[in-house]
């Protein structure tokens, strides 16, 4: 018997267009535990309303869940 010799198209994967959130710090850190405030500043969120863009995924929504009490948070 002989073989079936064409192959099939792989279809190409499309490149997705990762989700990015905007963090925005809206109260301030002082009066809380050091765990919540090194989470801040491993944001980026330096001062009031400073923001930073992230990348979106599970250990950045992580540490957005630990402080959402602090932050404001925007998909872009």
């Amino acid at each position: 018997m002989a073989e079936n010799s064409t192959k099939k198209a792989t279809p190409t994967k499309v490149a997705k267009k990762e989700k990015i959130l905007k963090v925005t710090l809206v109260k301030s850190p002082i009066g809380y535990s050091k765990d919540q405030r090194r989470t801040v500043v491993a944001l980026g969120l330096n001062k009031l309303n400073s923001s930073n863009e992230l990348p979106d995924n599970s250990a950045v929504r992580g540490m957005i869940f630990k402080i959402k009490h602090l932050v404001r948070v925007e998909e872009i």
